[in-house]
């Protein structure tokens, strides 16, 4: 086969301008790596860093060159590091995610799901159903599939079972007016026998927390706690006259015999689980309230001074000092006057409380 000059000529050229921009491939991307080497050093960093728009660019012109000649002639990024923006670059470009809301059903508002959660925790007879119109009766209008949506997203169970629960705080809310609390706390005192341990038995009214020490005995047996029931359920001034219900631990002293002189004298026994204080929380806090306060900080000698420290705090506890559970306001406050704010001490300072003088 005979090859024309002209061929030939042009086969030498393209060889050699092919094998010039080799040459040129080969001295750019040795400028490249040194480049990119003094960048990092200069920088303090790992790897370089670019903005969006650097990598559109980059990534826009890799694209055209293809994943085997980037290999070749890529030496600041890797070619699967150049495909990954313009995948990206591309994924952009048809995301959707702005007009997402525009069509279709609109979500329902903030307030509008939270009446729901309200009224199916406050009604917990009503069900999907009867929700749905009560909403419509209302002029509000959602779907019974929407309601209990928003119901299972917030752990509401559905009507039949939410009928057949009453949780302990529920129960409290209800009963607030009829409901006492009463337990036992210790206290080491010095005698002249040594140390001795008190038995002080508190109880507590849930609405107004107003506290009565119901006695303070070395050891207390069944027949002293029969004399406190009789006190505490007297029809005159019985601290619990007037309550229908107390919650009480599971302390052996606590016996059936003294649950059953309860019930005969119109007050049903609450007994809490095992290790639950959190189920009588108030006269619990009661009782770290006065041992941090005051008991914790003194040396009792004996049981006289135990029963005037006792009634001291029980006077700073009704009348001198705010309650965070009552919106800081006190329980039973003494009038005060429109003159100079004085300190009042009890206990050689240990209590202190401020008020107007006269």
């Amino acid at each position: 086969m005979k090859i024309k000059p002209t061929t030939m000529i042009l086969t030498m050229i393209a060889g050699w301008m092919n094998r010039q921009q080799q040459e040129i491939i080969d001295y750019l991307k040795a400028e490249n790596g040194i480049l990119k080497e003094e960048l990092l050093k200069a920088t303090g960093k790992k790897r370089i860093q670019l903005n969006d728009s650097q990598r559109r660019r980059l990534a826009i012109l890799g694209k055209k060159l293809g994943r085997k000649l980037l290999g070749d002639v890529c030496c600041a990024f890797s070619p699967d590091t150049l495909l990954l923006w313009h995948r990206k670059l591309v994924a952009r470009k048809y995301d959707g995610s702005k007009n997402r809301g525009k069509d279709g059903r609109p979500r329902i508002s903030d307030y509008l799901k939270q009446l729901i959660i309200d009224m199916a925790k406050n009604n917990k007879h009503l069900g999907v159903r009867k929700l749905h119109g009560y909403l419509k009766y209302l002029g509000l209008k959602v779907s019974p599939a929407t309601i209990s949506r928003v119901l299972r997203e917030h752990g509401i169970d559905p009507c039949p079972n939410r009928s057949e629960k009453t949780t302990w705080n529920e129960f409290i809310r209800s009963h607030w007016d009829s409901l006492a609390a009463i337990d036992f706390f210790t206290v080491e005192a010095l005698t002249l026998r040594g140390l001795v341990k008190y038995m002080v038995l508190v109880v507590i009214d849930y609405k107004t927390r107003k506290v009565e020490i119901a006695g303070i005995i070395p050891q207390a047996d069944g027949k002293w706690m029969k004399q406190i029931v009789r006190n505490l359920t007297d029809p005159f001034d019985g601290f619990l006259k007037n309550k229908k219900y107390l919650i009480m631990d599971r302390d052996p002293l606590f016996t059936s015999a003294f649950r059953e002189m309860l019930k005969d004298r119109g007050v049903i026994p609450l007994r809490t689980t095992a290790a639950s204080p959190n189920l009588s929380p108030f006269v619990e806090r009661f009782i770290r309230s006065i041992k941090h306060e005051c008991l914790n900080k003194m040396l009792i000698f004996g049981e006289r001074h135990l029963r005037y420290v006792v009634s001291e705090y029980i006077d700073f506890y009704h009348h001198h000092r705010p309650h965070q559970g009552l919106d800081n306001n006190m329980i039973d406050p003494l009038p005060q006057g429109k003159g100079t704010i004085i300190c009042h001490k009890q206990l050689g300072g240990l209590l202190k409380s401020y008020r107007r003088a006269a």
